[in-house]
């Protein structure tokens, strides 16, 4: 990756867009230099000759170091569809379950059993977005950095599921809060509501301040709006995967990485090729290791262990076993939070179990067909930018559109034909460049016989397809007709004509 940046940026802090110092500038200078210390890069040399218990010491904290640096990545992966596409396997007998699905946020407009094109907003709002985040917890270094973030998209009518990774390290100007790595957005919500450090707080009150302002960070890097949040530790995934006996994975080529060997009895050989069965501890140390392999192939081993605990969930035996089940439900209460509510949870159940494994897929922003993001350095820190600069999403938000398209719009599958109504040239061809991401199908794009069209129009020539129709209105602001006024108009097929008049030229031109 491309290590340069500004000089503007390597050796100042960056700016907040309001001017208010970050969260970290404002709080009490012992809490500041605590928080500072445990975000910055350990130096790991031993200058000089040290005693045994001192390099004892430092290496005991360095493990622990890396644990909460690379063990949550992984976890809210893994156990999305244990909470999300597992709802239904909890009778609402069971009052533990409201420890974790406390509800709090209206049912997304996509969940719903009957959903009318007037339920939803825009394109993509179609589908289910739900942010899950893992943190370290309980004592550890950082315990409420969620150095694990991930969007779960789920497409309910085309019955597919997309996971995103989202880097931890990516710079973002949290709102309100100023500039900082992405994964302490949720912690900062959570102090800023708290107005101190609480870690592993279970008011309810505060994980939902974290959720918005996290949600709110995410949605301005990527685009899209965030229905649901999860947020697990990573103790609920290995409880989870024992809970339902294990998890049988396929495992391409052997994963060997030294640096975790002191977890895996000095082993540094973490999974053998070959169909393998994982414990909840072997299946940890799987999804987590990214030492010796890249950020794709720990991604899809990610994707691996999740649709294989699917597999597990709804399988006849965990099914049919109360105490699984019983079990599930004291692990997910103890270490889990969730804005679902139990009815949500279960509506995503019903999609999900109707889900292919091979129709759940796994994007990032880093690997090298993406190459969407770079690393740099501020202060000190190593972090993540965007390749066309720091916070220009522009690109990444491009490609999340292409990767997530509104399942209504791919289900309908318009016709739609673009016609230049104005004398400035390329206006048809500019405005196809940008809705064919969203999943329209763009059959052509030319002039009309005549310039002059001052209001753009929309022809509803089959006065079919309901949700495209929708969409395009919202869009352009204006409704459809049913009646093509210019008969010399060709439409070769259309189900929709979109007249371009000067009114959107003018726009999309500025």
């Amino acid at each position: 990756m491309n290590t340069d940046i500004s000089n503007k940026f390597v050796n100042n802090p960056l700016p907040s867009s309001n001017n208010e110092l970050p969260i970290s500038r404002k709080l009490e200078q012992p809490t500041r230099t605590a928080l500072l210390a445990r975000r910055q890069p350990m130096d790991m040399s031993l200058p000089g000759v040290e005693s045994k218990s001192r390099i004892e010491t430092l290496i005991r904290r360095a493990k622990w170091r890396k644990m909460r640096l690379v063990a949550t990545r992984g976890l809210a992966v893994a156990l999305v569809l244990l909470i999300t596409l597992g709802g239904m396997l909890f009778s609402q007998s069971y009052l533990k379950l409201h420890k974790v699905f406390r509800g709090g946020t209206a049912t997304a407009a996509a969940l719903k059993s009957t959903v009318s094109p007037n339920l939803l907003k825009g394109e993509g709002s179609g589908r289910v977005n739900i942010l899950l985040m893992g943190r370290g917890g309980g004592n550890h270094d950082g315990p409420d950095l969620t150095d694990s973030m991930m969007l779960a998209s789920v497409d309910p009518v085309n019955h597919d599921a997309t996971l995103l990774s989202i880097p931890r390290d990516l710079w973002v100007n949290v709102p309100g809060a100023g500039v900082m790595k992405i994964n302490s957005a949720w912690e900062t919500g959570e102090f800023k509501y708290l107005g101190k450090i609480a870690p592993g707080s279970t008011d309810p009150k505060a994980i939902s301040a974290g959720f918005n302002l996290a949600d709110q960070t995410v949605s301005q890097v990527l685009g899209v709006n965030i229905d649901y949040n999860v947020l697990v530790n990573f103790q609920a995934f290995k409880q989870a995967v024992d809970t339902v006996s294990g998890v049988t994975v396929n495992v391409p080529t052997d994963l060997v990485d030294p640096t975790m060997a002191w977890e895996n009895k000095n082993n540094p050989v973490l999974a053998q090729a070959g169909i393998q069965n994982f414990a909840g501890q072997q299946a940890l140390l799987y999804v987590r290791s990214r030492e010796t392999s890249s950020d794709f192939a720990r991604a899809q081993r990610q994707r691996d262990v999740m649709v294989a605990i699917k597999s597990k969930v709804i399988s006849l035996n965990t099914l049919s076993n109360p105490l699984k089940i019983s079990g599930l439900i004291n692990t997910f209460g103890n270490n889990i939070a969730t804005d679902l509510s139990i009815n949500d949870a279960t509506r995503l159940y019903s999609i999900g179990k109707d889900i292919d494994n091979s129709k759940i897929t796994s994007i990032d922003l880093v690997s090298a067909t993406n190459n969407l993001v770079s690393t740099g350095n501020i202060s000190g820190q190593s972090i993540v930018l965007p390749k066309a600069g720091l916070f220009n999403y522009g690109a990444i938000q491009g490609y999340v559109r292409t990767q997530l398209k509104d399942p209504y719009i791919l289900k309908e599958n318009a016709k739609i034909l673009i016609l230049n109504g104005t004398n400035i040239p390329g206006v048809a061809t500019n405005m196809t460049t940008q809705l064919k991401p969203f999943g329209y199908n763009i059959i052509g794009a030319a002039n009309t016989p005549s310039s002059g069209w001052n209001n753009t129009q929309i022809i509803n020539l089959t006065n079919k397809n309901p949700f495209t129709k929708h969409f395009l209105e919202k869009r352009f602001n204006t409704t459809s007709d049913n009646h093509l006024a210019d008969k010399s108009i060709p439409t070769n097929g259309a189900d929709f004509v979109i007249i371009i008049g000067s009114d959107e030229a003018n726009i999309s031109q500025n």
